[in-house]
């Protein structure tokens, strides 16, 4: 509390001990202001005048004027000068722009140029002013001569300021003091249509004629002025009447007193008191602070953080928090610590603290500390097992969560169909396991490494807990005997290792027995006890619940690997048109619904084919093996990539509503799909993509291009057709098909996706193997979220020696002409044993193209693999294969054409249709 020396309410000497202090002893003290009775019975005359004090509020109050009387005038210095360049700015830009206006106007060119410019140009120039506000327009020659002026007398003479500037092209500013006073002028020049200054025109302003705003300010800042000097007379008239308040009229002897009283009560209580202030410096502490602390003697007015305090009671004094009977540990001493804000109720920052010495609570409170790191235990291991849906991975987090909070080894052994994923033995009783994790403190341990099968003695203990199903605790090992006969020789280098406790729990899920885990203690020196026991049971219970839900899926994800692979190419099929190489990574987090397909077609074609199912398990896996095999089917009908599909859309569809109609969960939630069809012959390639990403092309040099393709939308939700793009793909190059998780996860986007598969796949020529293996290498992620399918095709072409073509005319006795031609290649290739069939077979085809179909018709062989004949024509109606009656004179070609010829069918095309037919090559 502050003391002011210019009011004392001490009495006298005299009085000192008399009736002021006898009016308080007695009580009769009792004015409203706190004054002690006797003060009142004083002479008038002993008391001394509190000139000082009125004195200070005078000196206070002259300040506060002295203040605003600076304040305002440097205010109105302000408010001039700005009002002055306010005048001068807003006088040049008002004469620049009525000159510019002025020199820019219509007709002034001309006017300029005509034999009498100031009859035109003076009404105008007068009208100008008058309406600008302007004191003078002038226009000059470009001698400077003027034009026009405001007095008559004064047009001809010579123009009075610097001009030449302005026949230069500029804009010419300046102040002057002319015959009206200061003004402004400014001069702009007057250009020709050819840019040639032929005149020019000044227009001014005198300073005076433009008003400011800052003027008008003025009488704002004396009115602002006059408040302020009210507001602070009133501010210090209440500020000399609340100091009075405050003090409640003590003077220095009374507050002296008061300070002593509070002195001796603070240093007397049995309670330490600590006041810190906001900046986090110790303002007061009391005799038993001093001593629960151990606080140096110059404790006070030094900061809390440079006593020496130890961590939790410096934490406390410097939060800035209330706090409410809060434990800690100061030295050897356990201290209850109550802190309150000083600034709650308007005081000021900082806080109050009182310690109170609860050393006989310390044994309470490690039993509860005990307990608190137990919970803790136990909720770091419900965060840590289980975090992956690995089996081995819940046990190694089972072992490492528990050291060396709890134990200085852990060991857990699972049975050996549970490491796999398959159902544990029936019964309680496990007669062999595997060793799936371990942990210690030290790794020099002689317990059995991880993978070690152990096999369970059917006499041990550890047999009686798999069998019972009940935890154990072997406090002393030295002690037991039973526990050695699982192994003799390693118990022994156990206890020799300084083992000396063991707790042993099975793991218990669901009523299945899957294994035990063990905890041994080595370096700490208490034994496990009983609730030691309970710890364990805990933490194993919901490890062993983990565990069965990782075996679990590991059984469902071997199931839907398994389907996946079944319904994926095991092989692929023999062609010559391509050289394939493919690669499929199933997800970490489970198979899904990717799948690829090279499909050999008519004509030594073939169909490459990537798709995607969303979602992953069971259900992905059997719709791809759906959608795989309607790929199949609609391909053995050679439509183009387009119509397949569509009608892979309307399958997908028809699927969609029969779940739907019958409420099953097998809707196709939505798949995307790429197909290709590549012709060795003609070296097109053929594309179509329903929401599929971009194939990449690598041509023979090593350039990487992704052809722009008309992506339609996912199967199941088109509404448009399918289109397709046709490109030339040059011999060698390389077609890559991919799904998109290849280019796309969750730390990168499609568009960085692609630019990384561009750079792996640029470079020199490689084989598809190679570029498979490059690829995979290069964008791989570390823990793949998504199916992987990859495949990537080198091109090859058809030698041309090993294609024949012939234009057939529309004429039965062409057909020998045909035959002839045929059977002349036919031996060039060293084929005459075909000869005969082949004959036949085009003896048939060309006739009935001739008898019913329409021109023109062409004729192709194809040697590859096998014999093609082609047979071609402008009619899109197929033939059909039946059975001929007897009495029927016609109907058989067919039949013949099926019996000689391995394969044959029809194809449509943009033309007509081609039917084509294979002959196997002995």
């Amino acid at each position: 509390m502050a003391r002011f020396p210019g009011r004392s309410w001490a009495p006298s000497a005299t009085g000192a001990s008399g009736s002021s202090v006898a009016s308080r002893a007695t009580g009769t003290a009792g004015s409203a202001g706190g004054r002690p009775h006797g003060r009142q019975q004083q002479p008038r005359a002993a008391r001394p005048k509190p000139v000082k004090h009125r004195s200070v509020a005078g000196q206070f109050f002259a300040l506060q004027v002295l203040v605003v009387l600076l304040l305002v005038a440097s205010a109105v210095v302000a408010l001039v000068v700005q009002s002055r360049n306010d005048a001068r700015h807003e006088a040049t830009n008002r004469s620049v722009a009525v000159a510019q206006t002025f020199a820019n106007s219509p007709g002034i060119v001309e006017a300029l140029r005509s034999p009498d410019p100031t009859a035109i140009l003076q009404p105008y120039a007068q009208a100008a002013r008058i309406n600008a506000g302007v004191d003078f327009i002038v226009v000059l020659d470009t001698n400077g001569i003027r034009y026009t002026h405001p007095n008559p007398a004064r047009i001809g003479q010579k123009f009075v300021g610097n001009y030449e500037p302005a026949l230069q092209g500029q804009v010419v500013t300046e102040e002057i003091n002319g015959t009206i006073g200061p003004l402004v002028q400014a001069i702009v020049p007057v250009h020709a249509p050819d840019g040639q200054v032929v005149g020019m025109v000044s227009a001014g302003i005198t300073i005076a004629n433009v008003s400011s705003a800052s003027e008008r300010q003025l009488p704002v800042v004396l009115g602002a002025a006059a408040v302020a000097l009210g507001l602070a007379t009133c501010g210090t008239a209440l500020i000399s009447r609340r100091l009075r308040r405050q003090t409640h009229g003590l003077g220095p002897v009374e507050m002296t007193r008061m300070y002593e009283h509070h002195a001796a009560v603070l240093h007397a209580v049995r309670e330490g008191v600590l006041i810190v202030g906001g900046d986090g410096r110790l303002l007061l502490c009391n005799d038993e602070a001093r001593r629960l602390l151990d606080l140096p003697a110059d404790a006070e007015g030094r900061m809390v953080t440079d006593l020496g305090l130890e961590t939790a009671p410096q934490d406390l004094l410097t939060a800035n928090r209330p706090v409410n009977d809060e434990m800690v540990l100061a030295g050897e001493r356990l201290l209850a610590v109550n802190v309150r804000l000083t600034d709650q109720a308007g005081g000021p920052p900082g806080c109050v603290a009182t310690l109170r010495d609860s050393t006989e609570l310390l044994a309470l409170s490690g039993r509860a500390e005990v307990a608190q790191r137990r919970l803790r235990l136990l909720y770091d291991a419900g965060v840590t097992v289980g975090s992956s849906l690995d089996v081995t991975r819940t046990a190694e987090e089972l072992a490492q969560v528990a050291v060396p909070r709890f134990a200085d080894f852990v060991s857990v052994d699972l049975a050996e169909q549970v490491l796999e994923g398959e159902e544990p033995p029936p019964g309680l009783e496990l007669g062999r396991m595997r060793r799936a994790a371990f942990s210690g403190v030290r790794t020099d341990a002689p317990f059995y490494p991880v993978g070690t099968v152990v096999d369970v003695v059917p006499t041990s203990p550890l047999a009686g807990a798999l069998s019972s199903g009940l935890a154990g605790v072997e406090p002393r090992l030295a002690e037991a005997e039973a526990w050695r006969e699982q192994d003799p020789e390693r118990s022994a280098q156990v206890l020799a290792y300084g083992v000396h406790s063991l707790v042993r729990v099975p793991l218990r899920a669901r009523g299945v027995l899957l294994g035990v885990a063990r905890f041994w203690r080595a370096d700490r020196a208490e034994p496990f006890d009983e609730e030691d026991l309970a710890l364990a049971e805990e933490l194993v219970s919901h490890a062993a619940v983990c565990i069965d839900n990782a075996r679990r899926y590991t059984r469902e994800h071997a199931m839907a690997v398994t389907l996946q692979h079944s319904l994926l190419p095991r092989s692929l099929p023999e062609q010559n048109a391509l050289e394939v190489a493919h690669r499929y990574l199933p997800a970490q987090a489970g198979v899904g619904g990717d799948w690829f397909d090279v499909i050999p077609l008519p004509g030594t074609r073939v169909a490459l084919v990537v798709g995607d199912v969303v979602g992953h398990g069971l259900h992905a896996a059997a719709t791809m093996g759906r959608l795989r095999t309607a790929i199949h089917n609609f391909s053995t009908l050679d439509l183009p990539p387009d119509e397949l599909l569509g009608h892979l859309d309307e399958l997908v569809n028809r699927i969609d509503q029969e779940e739907s109609a019958t409420g099953g969960s097998a809707a196709v939630t939505g798949a995307t799909c790429l197909y290709a069809i590549y012709d060795p012959v003609s070296r097109r390639c053929t594309l179509a993509s329903a929401g599929h990403p971009p194939p990449a092309m690598i041509d023979p040099a090593g350039r990487v291009v992704f052809p722009e393709l008309s992506t339609g939308p996912p199967l199941g939700l088109a509404v448009l057709p399918f289109e397709t793009v046709e490109v030339e793909v040059a011999e060698g190059s390389r077609l890559v098909l991919y799904t998109d998780g290849l280019v796309e996860d969750r730390e990168r986007d499609i568009d960085e996706g692609l630019e990384l598969l561009r750079a792996a796949l640029a470079g020199p020529t490689r084989t598809p193997e190679q570029t498979c293996a490059d690829v995979l290498g290069a964008m791989l992620p570390a823990h793949p979220q998504d199916d992987i399918a990859l495949l990537v095709a080198k091109t090859r072409v058809l030698a041309e020696d090993h294609v024949a073509e012939w234009e057939v005319r529309s004429d039965p006795a062409a057909v020998g002409e045909v035959r002839a031609a045929v059977a002349e290649r036919l031996a060039l290739w060293g084929l005459d044993e075909a000869a005969f069939v082949t004959e036949l077979i085009l003896s048939e085809l060309v006739t009935n193209a001739i008898r019913y179909g329409t021109g023109p018709i062409r004729v192709r062989l194809l040697r590859d693999r096998s014999l093609i004949c082609e047979v071609s024509d402008g009619s899109s109606t197929s033939p059909h294969l039946k059975y001929a009656a007897t009495t029927d004179e016609g109907g058989r070609g067919l039949f013949l054409v099926a019996q000689f010829a391995d394969r044959w069918g029809t194809r449509y095309t943009a033309t007509g249709k081609v039917i084509w037919t294979e002959q196997p090559l002995e």
